[in-house]
């Protein structure tokens, strides 16, 4: 991996930037930079760019909302940035779509880790990548494809982030069984989780909201309270 692959840096601290993009360069990743949310998102449509790491504290448009911006056209890996480390903020990040959050300071090699943990995962989903052998998987109203990358309920397609669809993928491939959150952290993220967070139960809310019929009463990914999520068979 490298070369090829372009890599979006936002952050109006133009030395974090620096940093970061040096780093990455270091990785041998092809790296635009910008210092506001407006040129960067500029830069996404002129570049084929395939992950973004955007710092949330940022003046006019924040980070907040130019990853919701982005999800509403692209499903590249999006990682926030943010100067608080407060559970909310973090929450709210995820939320907006963003699939990764670091807070400042951070370890630019712990960062650099996360990038290619990111891209691996969305370059062995991305659609345009030949697969040996399809792959169905059907259970209630759900298809996935797994070697397209696609998901439809009913007659809809369901456009979901990298980390939506292996999660999702997870649970229908072994229905009826209990995941915890801990469980699908590690295997969906592929690293050990050293403390609770909520992460897995904001992106458990965000694929219920593209999935559900009704989120607020989801008939598809069930709570088992106290122990994690599942879907039946």
């Amino acid at each position: 991996m490298g070369n090829s692959i372009e890599i979006l840096v936002v952050d109006d601290d133009v030395e974090i930037a620096d940093l970061v993009e040096i780093y990455l360069c270091s990785a041998d990743y092809v790296v635009h930079k910008a210092f506001n949310a407006r040129d960067g998102l500029a830069l996404l449509e002129k570049h084929d760019i395939k992950l973004a790491i955007i710092d949330i504290m940022m003046p006019v448009i924040d980070g907040i909302e130019m990853c919701r911006r982005i999800r509403q056209k692209k499903n590249i890996p999006i990682i926030m940035l943010s100067a608080k480390s407060a559970d909310l903020d973090k929450i709210v990040g995820l939320s907006a779509g963003a699939d990764d959050y670091m807070t400042k300071p951070f370890n630019p090699l712990e960062l650099t880790a996360r990038v290619k943990s990111q891209l691996r995962r969305y370059m062995e989903l991305n659609p345009n990548v030949s697969k040996s052998a399809d792959s169905l998987i059907c259970i209630k109203d759900i298809t996935i494809d797994v070697s397209r990358h696609k998901v439809t309920v009913g007659d809809r397609d369901v456009a979901l982030t990298p980390i939506e669809f292996e999660i999702l993928k997870l649970l229908a491939s072994h229905p009826d069984r209990v995941f915890s959150t801990d469980e699908i952290f590690e295997k969906v993220w592929n690293e050990k989780i050293y403390e609770a967070n909520n992460t897995v139960m904001v992106h458990i809310r965000r694929l219920r909201e593209k999935i559900e019929y009704d989120p607020k009463s989801p008939q598809i990914i069930l709570t088992v309270w106290g122990v994690g999520y599942k879907i039946e068979s």
